[in-house]
């Protein structure tokens, strides 16, 4: 057995070993203290931790500037903003000279009494008046969706500080949801009503069509076949001469009035159908919204109490 006094001396040598173990913390103290010697104790003092990719002099690179511009676009809105404009541009363009076609047609081959369609030239008058309006309200109605949109996006609350509601701002955001919901069962009568001057003009060029088909086989002639523009109910019944049959029927589809308005109607057609969708988009965007608005003034609320 040892004796007490060698016991006792590696007892403390043990214990100045262990002593001596240096934690991570206390070597990075002494390697700063190393690197920057001074009289005086160091103080450490909070940072507050960076938010985002910031470099350490707290400015922005353009690479960060950029993601964080592009993070708070609403792609939604912007999205139905472009497609209503280029909906509304096609219905309101191609619908107002198709129009003015029509009447040409009209007036030269199934009308030539102008008191027979005087009330059809009036009404035509007055729609592409309504196109005029039409157009200048969804490109108002428009931008201020798309407003809203960016308003309503992560971006604002990060650049303007917290997210504050009013009563206000819910309740016109609302009106927004109520008013996208009932434009698109509007244009939905639109898209419907644009599809009858289409299917007119079909069911000419499909007759001239078939008279073409029986003159090349010779199987039989056309003169039989003919179009009455007056079951149409577009001009009154004794309207002269009302219809138009054979070769003269041919003709009027080898015009340029009528290949010009069948063609221009059908691309105001794909621009009602366009502007449907288009609404379609807002009414999601606006319910979004209108939810983001709520639930973030009762985040507020709560945070009151």
């Amino acid at each position: 057995m040892k004796p007490a006094m060698e016991t006792a001396v590696e007892e403390n040598t043990e214990q100045s070993q262990e002593k001596k173990v240096i934690t991570r913390p206390e070597m990075e103290i002494g390697r700063y203290h190393w690197m920057y010697r001074s009289s005086r104790p160091h103080q450490y003092h909070h940072v507050p931790a960076l938010r985002g990719n910031i470099s350490p002099l707290g400015i922005q690179g353009c690479f960060e500037c950029c993601i964080k511009c592009l993070g708070g676009v609403p792609y939604a809105s912007l999205v139905a903003t472009i497609l209503c404009f280029s909906g509304v541009a096609l219905f309101c363009g191609c619908g107002h000279v198709a129009l003015t076609g029509t009447v040409s047609i009209l007036e030269q081959h199934f009308s030539t009494n102008s008191s027979d369609h005087a009330l059809l030239s009036e009404v035509i008058q007055l729609m592409q008046y309504v196109i005029y309006g039409i157009a200048s309200f969804f490109f108002l109605y428009g931008i201020i969706l798309l407003a809203e949109g960016f308003y309503t996006t992560s971006a604002v609350k990060e650049l303007h500080g917290e997210f504050k509601t009013t009563a206000c701002g819910r309740c016109i955001s609302g009106m927004f949801v109520f008013l996208t919901y009932v434009l698109g069962v509007a244009w939905l009568g639109v898209f419907g009503f644009s599809a009858v001057p289409v299917f007119m003009f079909y069911n000419i060029w499909s007759t001239c069509e078939v008279i073409k088909s029986l003159q090349t086989n010779m199987t039989a002639s056309g003169d039989q076949i003919c179009v009455d523009v007056r079951q149409y109910g577009i001009i009154p019944w004794n309207a002269v001469p009302g219809r138009a049959c054979g070769p003269i029927l041919e003709n009027i589809c080898n015009t340029n009035e009528f290949y010009m308005s069948y063609h221009l109607f059908i691309v105001a057609c794909a621009g009602a159908g366009a502007t449907v969708i288009a609404l379609l988009i807002y009414m999601m965007a606006t319910t979004y919204n209108y939810a983001v608005l709520k639930f973030k003034s009762r985040e507020d609320c709560c945070t009151k109490f």
